[in-house]
């Protein structure tokens, strides 16, 4: 977790570098948990501030969406 200055900012943090690594940690998991994901994955963001302040974007991505 890495705070940034607002959470306008927090949220333009994620590059797609990070976000592939992602898909593909979801993807080993996946492969060593097969009875889950039935219904897809789906991967919260939690955006941080420097002040503290914290927000959740519920489904901010998924397997198979377009890149970023």
């Amino acid at each position: 977790m890495k705070a940034r200055p607002s959470l306008t900012e927090a949220a333009f943090a994620l590059t797609r570098r990070q976000r592939d690594r992602l898909l593909l940690a979801g993807e080993c998991w996946l492969a060593e948990n097969p009875g889950h994901g039935a219904a897809g994955i789906r991967f919260d963001l939690l955006l941080v501030a420097a002040d503290g302040t914290t927000r959740r974007i519920a489904d901010a991505f998924r397997a198979g969406d377009a890149p970023a």
